[in-house]
């Protein structure tokens, strides 16, 4: 049997077999043009990456080990960084709307002016972070660790000013 339209048998196959990234793709486009948008990096290698500026809205990051990564300016907003290595980043500035940080390891990193607006947090080490000028307004910290966390002048997740 011969087809009368190939276009549209080759189109009608990427829709019934999906036309994701694959993570290894999305990991190099990544470190290409530091954009993927919706992209599954789960449990990709990052330490001590230059990710500053990146864009990676609604992205999977689930178990990323970003050790050490510069993902200063970043927009992350909605993204799943769940049980994520962040430990000694530079989140400083970085966008973080409405992410989900359960269980992430935040030992030591700089937040210094992040918007977390939002933000799951529940369950994170937060040891030593640099909290001071984030917004953390509506975000859920149940469980995390905070000791010798610094705040000043953050908004906290009940809307007032740390001093």
């Amino acid at each position: 049997m011969k087809l009368k339209f190939p276009l549209l048998s080759v189109l009608l196959l990427i829709l019934v077999t999906g036309c994701k990234t694959t993570s290894e793709n999305a990991a190099k486009r990544l470190s290409e043009t530091k954009e993927c948008f919706d992209c599954d990096l789960t449990g990709e290698n990052f330490e001590g990456a230059d990710l500053s500026g990146a864009k990676l809205n609604g992205s999977n990051l689930s178990g990323v080990n970003l050790k050490g990564a510069n993902l200063s300016g970043a927009i992350l907003d909605n993204v799943n960084l769940s049980q994520a290595d962040l430990s000694g980043a530079n989140l400083s500035s970085t966008a973080l709307t409405q992410a989900n940080l359960t269980d992430a390891n935040l030992t030591g990193s700089d937040l210094t002016g992040a918007f977390l607006r939002g933000a799951i947090l529940s369950n994170a080490k937060l040891t030593k972070a640099n909290l001071n000028q984030a917004d953390l307004n509506a975000a859920q910290l149940e469980g995390a660790d905070i000791n010798g966390a610094s705040f000043k002048e953050a908004i906290m997740p009940d809307g007032s000013v740390q001093k």
